[in-house]
């Protein structure tokens, strides 16, 4: 399997030197103390007007609320745009692969924004709910992935609802993230090469009812085109409906036809949906990175990495 390789930088240790400290050092920044002082209580008289005048009782709050300001201000210039950074990672593979071509989603129309909304499904649209109410658990399942079992370019799952509430709440707190997927590179001849590519996928949730949320899937290169009218390649429908009564959850998709992106390709987005937002719990020390990258990206954080990121779903450490 491809992944990438990380360079692991050289630790450059700086050894400090004390150097002797004169008296005249000590009486320069005594010196410098009186001044400021001096200053202070020159100015102090308008400080407090200031003070006043912004709500506060005393020069000391002004001065904390300075500081919160300034801190607050720092935080803001540290955070990163993160389609920026992916849209710089897929500027550099696309100049290191510029003698070849990547197998990559076709882009589609965009969606219609006058069009009609259609209202969504719920789980009572698939399964009679006052007919399997009296069913157990194992019942519900058989009748579930039977409903999907003829059914082309689709995917069906029953989620216990611990998996579940793990998920929802990170994608609550993180509705939006991106995840890679690998595509063969062609080369010009039309041939397939050994070489593997990746391709970026904008990754959506949306709560569209009390009991129903869709997860939707979009290459990154189509939200680019569209915005928010780009059309998803793949839509997952998560229903809670039967979450009191069986404790589970159940869980139908979707792949569009005429993309590059088929059933399997779904199937491994999905697995790593689960993986970042915490479904299979935070305990072990991949499973925290996973996490951990999710809420980079959700801040804007420079610690969030491409690089990283394609590691971390290419890795087989749960």
């Amino acid at each position: 399997m491809w992944r990438l390789r990380s360079i692991a930088r050289a630790n450059i240790h700086i050894c400090n030197q004390f150097l002797p400290v004169s008296n005249k050092s000590i009486g320069t920044l005594s010196v410098f103390r009186f001044y400021s002082s001096s200053l202070e209580e020159r100015y102090k008289e308008k400080l407090l007007q200031e003070a006043q005048k912004q709500g506060f009782n005393s020069i000391e709050q002004l001065k904390d609320h300075l500081k919160e300001d300034l801190e607050s201000r720092k935080r803001k210039f540290n955070n990163i745009d993160p389609l920026k950074e992916l849209e710089d990672y897929q500027q550099r593979t696309q100049m290191a692969n510029n003698n070849s071509k990547n197998m990559m989603t076709k882009s589609k129309s965009p969606l219609d924004p006058n069009a009609p909304k259609v209202p969504f499904k719920t789980l009572d649209s698939f399964l009679d709910l006052t007919k399997i109410k009296d069913l157990s658990k194992q019942e519900v399942e058989f009748l579930w992935r039977a409903r999907w079992a003829e059914k082309d370019n689709t995917l069906c799952a029953v989620i216990p609802v611990a998996i579940y509430d793990r998920m929802m709440a990170n994608a609550k707190n993180n509705p939006i993230f991106v995840l890679p997927l690998p595509r063969q590179t062609v080369s010009e001849d039309g041939k397939s090469t050994e070489e593997q590519g990746m391709e970026l996928h904008y990754i959506q949730w949306q709560f569209v009812g009390p009991q129903t949320t869709h997860c939707m899937m979009t290459s990154l290169a189509e939200y680019k085109l569209h915005q928010e009218f780009a059309r998803p390649h793949t839509t997952f429908q998560f229903h809670s409906d039967l979450v009191k009564d069986k404790g589970v959850v159940c869980m139908n998709g979707q792949v569009e036809p005429d993309t590059n992106v088929n059933v399997q390709d779904a199937q491994l987005l999905l697995l790593n949906v689960q993986r970042f937002y915490g479904a299979m719990g935070e305990e072990t020390p991949a499973a925290k990175q996973r996490v951990q990258l999710l809420r980079d990206f959700s801040k804007g954080s420079p610690q969030f990495s491409v690089e990283k990121l394609i590691s971390l779903s290419q890795s087989m450490e749960t």
